[in-house]
């Protein structure tokens, strides 16, 4: 017997029948899959020279589930819980053989057959949660039948991958490696020959008080942690259903579950978000020819916070770095720092003290430019002030070899400005990270006027290489991230001269799903950082009066945040808690008075709509002006570098979600109702009205 389609194979070796996924990447489930896993099946159960099954993979991997880009319909039969439900049925033993990871529908195919081996070295997962929903082709039934309800929610609710090792329960048996794997599979499957098939299904569970307590303390724990988000405790309740029903009952429940979760904005906006992602690693007009350049060393600039950080991330690459400081002193103290970072991560169990030993002999101190000679790239992370960026720059024109990439980690500067500083422009572009930089996930790539297109290849490959996600944007000020912010720190403050607390705006837009508030988030960062910012941009806020003055006020009077132990709030020696303070809304209310600005009480819903569809407006200007190339990187940059909920896809999608007409509607309400401040600040973006008029989305735009 020998059936070969491009996607699924079947071969008869002896009396067991061998079927082969072949999907390449990742094995997704498509429809092509699922047909020849079905076909491939009924060849094999009326073969009578065929006394078992093996299913396995060609592919480095089992299987990365579904294929989510079917999600949004069409004829998908047949439906995976049909092929699984027609695996367990199957009245010839079938032995799942895992040679790599099996993640969503990959891991529910292993469950459904009867037998399991895998690669004791592997992984597998149920990570549906992190799309919005819950694994819906029995994985909820069949996974706590076979190790227990902690386990099943353990990997159902958080979406983490889980060692095989630890899934004794699951796995009849563990091969040493994927040399042995076949052997293995078949020993096991010519075992089950005598045994004959064993159904899942067919086990039996009760929910006994020790049981029900795990549920309950589930439930308590994901009512505090994921709020927002809609699936975890709907994957708690499929869970529970194979505790309080009958098998095919509660895969009836899971399926009535599931298709909850898929109706939600939060499974749009997460499943937005996943192609979002994915689709930032992709610049589309690049030269095909452009190849990217190696990367074996690096240098970094500035050895404070900042360039710690950034080098840290080449250090945990296995990157040697060069760090640069014009004092022995700054130098010490940076690498000292370093250091204290990777202990204290040992000290948590993340890092061996051999690890933390290895890192930092990959860090090397100089304080003579002359010492960059041989490096491939150099990242500039000085003080942001023009004049101090081009003077770097200029002696690393000086000293750097030919090819170096040379980039600046500036958060608002112009680039192209900076290039100007050498006589190479093509090789500098920007590599903006996010604070604290051995973090955060983000970095944005700033593609300057003369960057090549092999130095954007080289950056976007780089990012992946040292665990970042790489957007590419444009130069503006502040390009993406920081132009939008702007935009949202400057309507908060507002609100605040208007008669709004503090309080009531962070609560506001924790509400929406934020880690924190604009006033907490001003007092973390520094209220001085905006402020110098401001200083110099005079030309651009000058027209209004108003623009974030009782910031200004408070910086100048030393109150500059957290480090100082007061800003915004008030913070207690040692904490970092917030406490708020009276005299703010004195100095704004006074502030106000001077600005003949009529304080007044602010709803919830006011506030919520001015200071996030601001922000939308800003993103569509952007997209305008081709600074960020589609709506989803804009989403990308706001998720992984701000806190905006994964459960709402970003701003752009937010917006979408919302309806833009609403958004439009209500930007030219403030725009007429907040007098001359309103016709300055809540001007509808040409593209908003656009989109709005023609009944389209933001998302519409990244097809």
């Amino acid at each position: 017997m020998q059936i070969d389609s491009k996607v699924v194979s079947v071969e008869q070796k002896d009396n067991i029948a061998l079927i082969t996924l072949n999907n390449a990447p990742v094995n997704a489930l498509s429809k092509a899959v699922r047909q020849g896993v079905m076909t491939a099946m009924q060849a094999a159960l009326s073969n009578d020279g065929v006394e078992a099954i093996v299913i396995t993979s060609a592919l480095p991997l089992f299987s990365a589930g579904a294929d989510i880009s079917e999600f949004s319909g069409g004829n998908l039969e047949p439906m995976l819980p049909e092929v699984l439900n027609f695996i367990e049925s199957a009245s010839k033993p079938v032995v799942a053989a895992l040679n790599g990871a099996a993640f969503g529908g990959g891991l529910e195919l292993a469950l459904a057959c009867h037998y399991r081996v895998s690669v004791e070295s592997n992984k597998v997962g149920l990570p549906e949660v992190h799309l919005g929903i819950l694994p819906g082709a029995g994985g909820t039934q069949r996974l706590p039948r076979l190790s227990d309800a902690k386990t099943a929610l353990d990997m159902i609710v958080s979406g983490a991958p889980t060692p095989v090792t630890k899934l004794s329960g699951v796995f009849d048996k563990l091969t040493a490696s994927v040399e042995t794997l076949a052997a293995d599979a078949q020993q096991v499957a010519l075992n089950a020959i005598a045994q004959g098939p064993r159904p899942v299904s067919e086990i039996n569970l009760s929910l006994d008080d020790d049981t029900n307590a795990v549920f309950n303390a589930y439930s308590e724990q994901v009512t505090q942690k994921s709020k927002g988000f809609f699936a975890p405790l709907k994957c708690i309740e499929a869970v529970k259903a194979a505790y309080t029903m009958p098998f095919n009952d509660g895969l009836a429940e899971e399926a009535r579950l599931f298709m909850q979760c898929m109706e939600t904005p939060q499974a749009r906006a997460q499943q937005h978000f996943f192609f979002a992602e994915r689709a930032a690693n992709h610049v589309p007009g690049l030269d095909k020819n452009a190849q990217a350049r190696s990367i074996s060393k690096v240098a970094i600039i500035g050895a404070g916070t900042m360039g710690g950080g950034i080098a840290m991330n080449f250090a945990n690459a296995g990157i040697p770095v060069v760090m640069l400081e014009l004092k022995q002193e700054a130098l010490d103290k940076g690498l000292a720092l370093i250091r204290r970072n990777y202990e204290n991560s040992a000290k948590k169990g993340k890092l061996t003290s051999e690890q933390v030993e290895q890192r930092m002999s990959l860090l090397t101190g100089v304080t003579d430019y002359d010492a960059l000679s041989d490096v491939d790239l150099v990242i500039e992370a000085v003080f942001e002030k023009m004049s101090v960026k081009k003077e770097v720059f200029s002696a690393l024109d000086r000293v750097c070899k030919p090819g170096a990439i040379l980039a600046t980690n500036t958060s608002t500067l112009d680039i192209n400005e900076i290039a100007e500083a050498t006589s190479r422009p093509q090789d500098v572009i920007g590599l903006h990270f996010f604070s604290p930089a051995n973090v955060m996930k983000l970095l944005e790539i700033v593609r300057a006027d003369k960057t090549s297109d092999e130095v954007i290849k080289t950056a976007m490959k780089l990012a992946k290489t040292i665990r970042k996600v790489g957007v590419l944007v444009g130069v503006c000020f502040g390009f993406v991230g920081n132009r939008m912010i702007e935009v949202y720190g400057r309507e908060a403050n507002r609100l605040m001269l208007e008669g709004a607390t503090p309080e009531q705006v962070d609560r506001v837009i924790m509400q929406l799903g934020m880690p924190m508030g604009p006033f907490t988030m001003g007092d973390m960062a520094g209220l001085d950082i905006g402020y110098f910012v401001r200083q110099s941009r005079k030309a651009f806020i000058e027209h209004d009066p108003s623009y974030c003055v009782v910031a200004d006020e408070l910086v100048e009077a030393g109150r500059v945040g957290l480090k100082a132990g007061k800003g915004v709030y008030l913070y207690e020696a040692g904490s970092r808690k917030p406490i708020a303070d009276p005299e703010v809304m004195e100095i704004a209310a006074r502030k106000a008075k001077e600005l003949g600005i009529e304080q007044r009480e602010i709803s919830d819903q006011e506030i919520l709509e001015r200071c996030i569809y601001p922000l939308i407006n800003e993103g569509a200007d952007i997209l305008r002006e081709g600074i960020a190339g589609r709506a989803s990187d804009i989403d990308v940059i706001y998720v992984y570098g701000y806190g905006f909920p994964v459960f709402r896809g970003g701003p752009m999608q937010y917006a979408d979600e919302v309806g833009l007409k609403n958004v439009l509607a209500r930007m030219r309400h403030y725009q007429s109702s907040l007098g001359e401040y309103g016709k300055q600040w809540f001007a509808p973006s040409e593209l908003l009205i656009e989109l709005a008029d023609q009944n389209k989305t933001f998302s519409s735009l990244n097809n």
